[in-house]
């Protein structure tokens, strides 16, 4: 009777140490076509400039919630992003008051330069994005979509 005991106890040993399963290399290709997805880069070479925004999330909202191109004049995007800007810096600048890893690092925008409204749009859609799912009011326009 032991030794059925000790068959048992051996085949499962022998069972449990199974090899390893190979990781599925299409998991890998997912994560980075997920993360090429979550990235926005705006440049203009005329102007030397690049935006890069990497948001896990963004650029899905962006398509799906955020109000289609147009709908917005770009004054009123450039008036906005002026003060969201402004919002941001102050905070970069004080990481012991605000959330830290939230305000990383500043944003150059001079209100001299005409970015266009793709740069425009695309920036202001992200603050809106941002105060949305991070729960943060960065000016004292209640963010809504």
């Amino acid at each position: 009777m032991k030794s059925i005991i000790y068959i048992i106890l051996l085949g499962g040993f022998l069972f449990s140490c199974n090899t390893t399963k190979p990781i599925k290399q299409g998991s890998n290709l997912e994560e980075t076509a997920i993360a090429q997805n979550d990235t926005v880069t705006i440049s203009n070479p005329d102007l030397e400039y690049e935006i890069l925004i990497i948001e896990p999330g963004y650029n899905l909202w962006l398509e799906t919630r955020a109000k289609p191109e147009g709908y917005y004049e770009q004054s009123y995007l450039e008036s906005r992003n002026n003060l969201y800007v402004a919002s941001w810096n102050n905070r970069v600048m004080q990481p012991l008051q605000y959330p830290s890893g939230l305000y990383e690092s500043r944003i150059f925008y001079d209100r001299a330069i005409d970015y266009g409204y793709d740069v425009n749009y695309k920036l202001y859609n992200y603050f809106i994005y941002f105060q949305l799912t991070y729960k943060q009011q960065l000016t004292s326009f209640i963010p809504r979509i």
